[in-house]
């Protein structure tokens, strides 16, 4: 009797095979296999993933997370971003990397296509299987005395990228609507394809890495607002590092743990329906199509569109900030739901709340590093703002569907002048409205201002364009370096 057997014939179809079809893809992907489209998409990723991990050193959570990961101890097999002399057990560097990586909600976002998929919304897939390449590509150098390829690294952090969100892509869209936070717990799957393909796992200890990650995978939407939300991208890559170690070492977990009536997709996800995606691992990747959003804000991508409208707004119209008598945003549960502080009190709130987010833009013109911080959220001019805005749902918008992600906003000035914008276009970032190469390494520039200087934001833009070609992927954390000066007397 099959594991599906107790089920109707179509949803045990439509349950089966997704594990074995992920399984086979991290076994046989080849960089030959890697389209170029996909080669320069993933240099992108690389340069806004890095960038947003080296923003996240930066943010109050990493203090914290330091304490405990220095207080752990254990076998220095990992570097960390920005102290190439400082090494850890390779699962607390995946840790580490992957929660500073989503610490500022500035990393990229899957879009869905699928029938029921919020339009703009599945998961983050660069951080976690990023956060696991780099742990693991230096655990495999040490113990091996051989450093890992550009093109093996590139092929992992592929292998992982795509099983995650083809993964995100079959699963029930209950699972992020009633309350899973898809990067923690999708993103478990992409680090633990990435980290056994690096360590070159054979089919069945990367299906048992699978099932061991199944059982790993978690973080629950509860935790936004607070440092609990990038810890769930943190534990992701830790957790999918550590499954693969322990496949490799002989643990054993279910090879189909992603199917059947006790699969993921069933418990975790509510369900989900797998035909969306077998026979399109790679076919084509989902980094090139549907494509993925990289964030212009470091907030939740359902809000950007809405920023970008008050932007132009306050803007083509010359409204400046004390002229503002009050703000109504009006949009769908799709909009609206994520968004869960009316005024937010610390920069973590501000991610979740739209009165902080159109009140940067109102104030400062602008909603980057130099906002996102406790003090300009709790400052006088800040508050006072968030005082005169607020959000309404909005069933005309409802009804208009989640195809897109659509707002209205309508602003009253004090001498009674009305405007109003709608946020309906394609939004930028997205791959419809995409920053171009050089804004993508502005952001880099702006994620790593007061860390790196020109010089070093340079030789990073040059590893990584020539990945390819390079003998030890070791130069991406050797560029990013920034303690190398305090060390050396050296410039940064």
């Amino acid at each position: 009797m099959t594991a599906n057997a107790d089920l109707p014939p179509q949803d045990a179809d439509a349950l089966a095979g997704l594990t074995r079809a992920c399984v086979a893809f991290v076994d046989g992907l080849r960089f030959e296999d890697l389209p170029d489209d996909v080669v320069h998409l993933s240099k992108r990723c690389l340069i806004d993933g890095c960038g947003v991990m080296i923003a996240g050193t930066e943010q109050a959570i990493m203090a914290p997370l330091g304490r405990f990961v220095a207080a752990q101890g254990g076998p220095g097999q990992s570097r960390l971003l920005g102290d190439a002399a400082l090494r850890v057990p390779a699962p607390r560097a995946a840790l580490w990397h992957g929660t500073a990586g989503h610490a500022m909600d500035w990393d990229d976002t899957q879009l869905a296509e699928g029938p029921g998929r919020p339009y703009g919304l599945l998961m983050h897939p660069t951080v976690p299987p990023l956060a696991a390449a780099l742990a693991v590509a230096d655990l495999v150098a040490g113990e091996t005395g051989a450093p890992v390829d550009g093109r093996r690294f590139l092929v992992a952090f592929n292998a992982g990228f795509e099983v995650a969100c083809k993964i995100a892509e079959a699963i029930d869209p209950d699972h992020y609507m009633k309350g899973f936070h898809t990067s923690g717990t999708i993103g478990t799957f992409a680090a633990a394809a990435t980290a056994a393909k690096l360590m070159r796992l054979d089919a069945g200890e990367t299906a048992r890495a699978i099932g061991i990650a199944a059982s790993m995978a978690s973080g629950i939407r509860a935790g936004f607002g607070t440092m609990t939300k990038p810890l769930h991208v943190g534990r992701a890559a830790e957790n999918g590092v550590t499954a693969a170690l322990l496949a490799r070492e002989g643990f054993t977990g279910n090879d189909e743990a992603l199917d059947g009536p006790w699969g993921y997709l069933a418990v975790a996800g509510r369900g989900g329906d797998a035909r969306l995606v077998l026979g399109r691992l790679g076919r084509p990747f989902s980094m090139a199509a549907p494509g993925l959003s990289i964030k212009p804000y470091p907030s939740g991508v359902l809000t950007h569109p809405s920023m970008d409208a008050m932007l132009a707004l306050v803007k083509a119209h010359g409204i400046a900030a004390d002229a503002i008598e009050s703000v109504t945003l009006h949009a769908g549960r799709n909009v609206l739901g994520p968004i869960r502080y009316r005024i937010a009190k610390s920069e973590l709130e501000g991610k979740f709340s739209f009165a902080f987010l159109l009140s940067a833009i109102i104030l400062r013109h602008g909603a980057g590093k130099a906002e996102f911080t406790d003090e300009f959220v709790l400052s006088d001019a800040c508050q006072a703002m968030q005082a005169r805005i607020e959000t309404r749902f909005d069933q005309e918008i409802e009804d208009m569907g989640w195809d897109r992600i659509r707002s209205r906003i309508a602003l009253v000035t004090r001498d009674g002048r009305r405007f109003e914008k709608w946020a309906d276009e394609a939004y930028r970032g997205s791959p419809h409205n995409p920053l171009d190469d050089a804004a993508v390494k502005d952001k880099f520039r702006d994620c790593a201002a007061g860390l790196l200087d020109d010089a070093g934001m340079e030789r990073f833009f040059e590893a990584v364009e020539t990945l390819p070609d390079a003998a030890d992927v070791s130069v991406l954390l050797a560029a990013l370096d920034w303690q190398r000066s305090a060390r050396t007397g050296a410039p940064g």
